[in-house]
C-alpha cells in the first residue's frame, strides 16, 4: 500500500504565503478593469491607448515568465522575496503617476512581478506538497489568483462613486508587505537544494515540511531523482524532454487564447456592449463575475486530487465552448441581451476555473524534471503570456472588425480546437510522484 504523509500546517501555512504572489498577480491583471474607465475619462485617452496601457502589463509579465528562470539559480524563496519587493515598487509607481507614460511605465513593472510570480508561486508549492494532496495545495496558486480578482473588483466598486483609480491600485501594498514579511519565515524547497548539491539542508527543511512525520527523511529514490543539474536553455530542445515541454507550452497558449482575458480585463466593457449604461452598474455585475471565479476555483480544488486532471479540464473546455457559443448567439441575434449575457458569461468563468483555470498551472508545475524545471515553467508562461498580450491587445479591434458576436464565435472555434489538444496530447499527472511522472515520459 501507498504510504500517505500527512501534510503539516507549515506546508499549508508555507503555500499560502508563496500564494500570496498570486493573490497580487490576480489583482493588479485585474484593477485595470474598474480603474481604466477613470484614467480614460482623467488622461483622454484613445482605444489604442486604453488597449496598449491594458496590454503594457503583459509585455513585462513575458519578460517576468523568462526571468522566473532565475529561481533555478538563486532558491525558490529568494526568488519570490525579490519579487514582492518589486510588487511593492509597480504599485508606488501606479499610484504616483502622473502622466500617461508614468502609468505604461508602472503596468510593465507590475507585469515583470506578475511574470515570475507565475513561473515560482506554483513551483515553490508543487515542490514541497505531498504527491496525494499536490493538486490541492498548487490549486491554492489559481485560487489566491482568482481571489486577488475578486478583491480587485470590490476595491473598484468601492471606489468608482469617488472615481479614485489611484487608490484602487495603491491597495495592493497591503498583501505585498503582508507577504514580504512572512516569507522569511519559510523554508527553502528540499528538491532545490538537492539540486545544487546541499543535502543535509535538503533533509532539514523536508523534515521541517513533514512535521507530521518525525522520521522523514529523504529516500535513495528521492537523491537519485533530484541529482544535480545544470543544464542551459538548451536543454530544453533534448528529445527525452521534448514531449512534455511541447505540451506544457501547448496547453499554455490555450489556457489564453480561449476568451478568459477578454472577460478578465474588460468585463466591465463588455456588460456595457449588453445594455449595463452606468460604469458602477457595470463593475457591480463584474463583481459577480469574481465571486463565480473563486466559488468555481474552490470546488475545482476539492474535486482535481479526487477525479483528475484530465476529465477537469475536458469538462471545463467542453462548457467553455457551449458558453461562448450562447454568448456570440445573443449578441449577434438579440436586441437586449443583459440577462443572457450575463449567465453565458458567468457559466462560462464556472467552467474555466475549475478547469483550464486551475489544471493549467499544475500541469506545468508537474510534468518537467527538476534540473530544467524553473526554466521549462519559464518557457510555458512565456508562451502563456505571450499569448495573453495578444489577445488583450487585439480584442477591440477584433470587435471592430468582426463586431463582438463574431469575435466571441471566434473564440468558440478556438476552445473546439483546445479539447482535441487536451484529449489527444495531455497526460494525467493525479497522485504521481515527479519520478513516476519521469518515467512516463521515458517511455
Amino acid at each position: 500500500m501507498k504510504e500517505k504523509h500527512p501534510f503539516a500546517p507549515y506546508v499549508v501555512f508555507s503555500s499560502v504565503i508563496a500564494a500570496l504572489g498570486a493573490f497580487l498577480f490576480g489583482y493588479h491583471t485585474a484593477i485595470i478593469s474598474g480603474a481604466i474607465l477613470f484614467i480614460t475619462e482623467e488622461f483622454g485617452l484613445t482605444f489604442f491607448q486604453q488597449e496598449f496601457l491594458i496590454s503594457s502589463t503583459l509585455i513585462g509579465c513575458v519578460i517576468g515568465a523568462l526571468s522566473g528562470g532565475i529561481s533555478d539559480y538563486f532558491g525558490r524563496k529568494r526568488t519570490l522575496i525579490y519579487d514582492a519587493f518589486i510588487y511593492l515598487i509597480a504599485t508606488f509607481l501606479l499610484f504616483d503617476a502622473q502622466s500617461y507614460g508614468m502609468l505604461i511605465t508602472g503596468r510593465i513593472v507590475v507585469g515583470f512581478a506578475i511574470g515570475i510570480a507565475s513561473v515560482t508561486v506554483p513551483l515553490y508549492i508543487a515542490e514541497i506538497a505531498p504527491a496525494e494532496s499536490r493538486g490541492r495545495l498548487v490549486s491554492l496558486n489559481q485560487l489566491l489568483i482568482t481571489i486577488g480578482i475578486l478583491v480587485s473588483f470590490w476595491v473598484a466598486y468601492i471606489y468608482a462613486a469617488q472615481e479614485n483609480w489611484r487608490t484602487m491600485f495603491s491597495f495592493a501594498m497591503i498583501p505585498a508587505l503582508v507577504q514580504l514579511f512572512c516569507l522569511l519565515f519559510i523554508s527553502e524547497t528540499p528538491a532545490w537544494l538537492l539540486s545544487k548539491g546541499k543535502s543535509k539542508q535538503a533533509e532539514k527543511a523536508l523534515h521541517r515540511l513533514k512535521m507530521a512525520s518525525p522520521k522523514a527523511h529523504l529516500t535513495p529514490q528521492e537523491k537519485k531523482q533530484n541529482q544535480p543539474m545544470r543544464k542551459k536553455f538548451k536543454a530544453l530542445l533534448s528529445p527525452e524532454v521534448r514531449a512534455p515541454v511541447l505540451i506544457g507550452i501547448g496547453i499554455s497558449i490555450f489556457q489564453q487564447i480561449t476568451g478568459i482575458n477578454t472577460v478578465i480585463y474588460y468585463a466591465p466593457r463588455v456588460f456595457q456592449y449588453a445594455g449595463f449604461q452606468s460604469e458602477e452598474s457595470a463593475i457591480l455585475a463584474t463583481v459577480w463575475v469574481g465571486v463565480v471565479n473563486v466559488v468555481m476555483t474552490i470546488v475545482g480544488l476539492w474535486l482535481v486530487d479526487r477525479i483528475g486532471r484530465r476529465p477537469l479540464v475536458l469538462i471545463g473546455v467542453a462548457g467553455m465552448t457551449v458558453c461562448l457559443a450562447v454568448l456570440a448567439s445573443s449578441f449577434m441575434f438579440e436586441a437586449k441581451v443583459g440577462v443572457l449575457s450575463v449567465v453565458a458569461i458567468l457559466a462560462y468563468i464556472g467552467f474555466f476555473a475549475p478547469g483550464l483555470g486551475i489544471v493549467t498551472w499544475l500541469i506545468i508545475s508537474e510534468i518537467y524534471p527538476l534540473g530544467i524545471r524553473g526554466r521549462a515553467m519559464s518557457v510555458a508562461t512565456f508562451f502563456n503570456w505571450g499569448a495573453n498580450y495578444v489577445v488583450s491587445l487585439t480584442f477591440l479591434t477584433l470587435i471592430q472588425l468582426l463586431t463582438i458576436g463574431g469575435t466571441y464565435w471566434l473564440f468558440t472555434l478556438i476552445c473546439i480546437g483546445c479539447f482535441i489538444f487536451i484529449w489527444k496530447k495531455v497526460p494525467e499527472t493525479k497522485g504521481k510522484t515527479f519520478e513516476q511522472i519521469q518515467a512516463f515520459w521515458q517511455k
